[in-house]
């Protein structure tokens, strides 16, 4: 039994949803999700929950089952609330800023770098040294942050770099005379 499958999705105010076969519609104050659940579950919409069964008890309905909950909890998360990835910039004169749809990074390379930030994701400097990327969509989320992370990756001596909020850089003790 998938524990994550079991428990139904709540619907806050201002969401509403809506299914169409096998195609969930989920529209929010932040704009409209879709996602097409496939032939081995069941989605139902009761009383401002969406729950969802598999029909089987093969191994790809149980796999789908705690997916299919998963993407519906995300849809619904991105809609209301949205997903947010905060980045530090450390070292010294490392630093970002926005330049109308452009995050210029200035990481230590022989030239600027441009990142251009795709549609659907908006990116803030708050300072200099921090990044902040938000949107409806969490596998958009994550995979901007980590592009940019990419730029300069932290490094485990000086802990120079691009890295996640809250992330722990191992620190390693350089050479001894």
């Amino acid at each position: 039994m998938s524990r994550i499958g079991k428990k139904p999705v709540e619907l806050p105010s201002g969401v509403s949803a809506s299914l169409s076969g096998q195609t969930v519609e989920v529209k929010g104050p932040k704009g409209t999700h879709t996602f097409t659940a496939t032939d081995d579950v069941t989605i139902t919409i009761e009383d401002n929950t969406v729950s969802v069964t598999p029909r089987g008890k093969s191994k790809r309905a149980r796999q789908q089952w705690g997916m299919s909950r998963t993407m519906v909890a995300n849809m619904v998360q991105g809609v209301s609330t949205g997903f947010k990835k905060e980045l530090e910039i450390t070292g010294v004169g490392y630093r970002a800023q926005m330049q109308g749809d452009k995050l210029v990074l200035n990481l230590g390379l022989s030239h600027d770098v441009n990142f251009e930030v795709p549609e659907g994701v908006t990116v803030t400097t708050p300072k200099q040294t921090e990044i902040v990327v938000e949107g409806t969509d969490p596998q958009l989320v994550g995979q901007v942050a980590a592009n940019i992370r990419e730029w300069r990756r932290p490094e485990p001596y000086k802990g120079k770099g691009i890295r996640y909020k809250n992330e722990y850089i191992f620190r390693k003790e350089g050479k001894k005379k």
